[in-house]
């Protein structure tokens, strides 16, 4: 049996014969890339499998070429390349960052001029001729207080401790420091968050945007309507009730509880009177004919003695000296 037409055929369709291309492979050994610019000819896509196998096996062929040309160093793996700075720019993938706006403090300097310059945290000491730190134990901060000779001005008192009016100033810088730093803190607290999403994290969509104006407007309304409540308040706490007191311009009105009078006609004509009038006689004559419940203290029926009430009376008639009897008919003063 003679296979040699299938096996020309079979080595035809899986030749690694390089094409001759007239424009050379462009390769980009830092992206592991090959880029073909030839023009399409739609003749040789005639047979679109071969061809297309053959295109690949060029530029990878070129590609390979072009890693082999860069040089090499010995490891415990084996020879290791390094690729070099990819030369093709590639597009972004995600858009650019919108700028953050300036915060209030950013906002204050430029409006004054100031420019920011981050301190380091030690110095230069003169005197000890060495680093020392800025803050905290040995700082350059506590230099008045540790210092043996203080320089006392005219007109101050004998009994005047620099030492310690140095160290009361600091404790105060401190504690304006500390209250500023619980103020910002509370205000990022209570500033409206936007919605977090999958996307970039400087992106902010038109619903994130939405939703923190309406955060904004709710928390807007509510502290109106607390200053609106305290303001009622304080005008109803003087003798008049705030009647005779001045009003403010965009006062809020006071409204009180109106009282509701029935029509003198019913909203059903006169059957629905009738059923009231009806409605109170039944009340009234469910009442009547019925013994009254017995109050507490007493025997249960009508009537009948009341054991504790008649001690008081007796004991505001005999002076305060009331005779309670017992069970064995003897008596006992009080």
């Amino acid at each position: 049996m003679d296979v040699t037409q299938q096996l020309a055929e079979f080595a035809a369709a899986n030749s690694t014969a390089v094409l001759e291309r007239p424009n050379p492979v462009i390769t980009d050994a830092g992206l592991l890339a090959a880029f073909d610019n030839t023009p399409i000819d739609p003749e040789e896509y005639a047979n679109l499998n071969p061809h297309v196998l053959a295109l690949t096996l060029t530029s990878t062929q070129a590609l390979i070429s072009a890693i082999f040309t860069l040089p090499t160093k010995s490891t415990s793996s084996g020879p290791v390349v390094n690729l070099p700075t990819p030369v093709t720019l590639l597009p972004r993938e995600k858009p650019l960052p919108k700028p953050k706006p300036p915060t209030k403090w950013e906002r204050f300097a430029a409006a004054k001029g100031i420019s920011h310059k981050k301190r380091d945290k030690d110095v230069w000491d003169d005197e000890k001729q060495e680093w020392v730190p800025r803050w905290g134990k040995g700082g350059k901060n506590r230099e008045k207080e540790d210092q043996w000779l203080h320089e006392v001005k005219q007109g101050e008192g004998a009994d005047l401790d620099p030492a310690k009016t140095a160290r009361t100033e600091r404790k105060a810088r401190i504690a304006k420091n500390e209250k500023q730093h619980a103020a910002n803190l509370s205000i990022a607290a209570n500033a409206p968050k936007p919605i977090s999403t999958l996307r970039d994290p400087t992106f902010k969509s038109s619903s994130s945007l939405s939703d923190s104006q309406e955060v904004k407007q709710s928390s807007r309304n509510k502290r109106k309507a607390e200053l609106e409540r305290s303001m009622l308040i304080s005008k109803t706490s003087t003798a008049s009730l705030g009647r005779y007191d001045q009003k403010i311009e965009g006062e809020p009105k006071v409204k009180g509880v109106k009282r509701k009078f029935e029509a003198n006609v019913g909203t059903g004509g006169f059957e629905g009177e009738r059923e009231k009038a009806l409605g109170v006689l039944k009340r009234v004559e469910s009442t009547v004919g019925k013994p009254k419940k017995a109050k507490k203290g007493g025997e249960g029926e009508e009537g009948g003695l009341n054991v504790r009430k008649a001690v008081r009376f007796a004991s505001k008639q005999d002076g305060g000296k009331g005779r309670v009897v017992g069970k064995t008919g003897k008596g006992k003063r009080k």
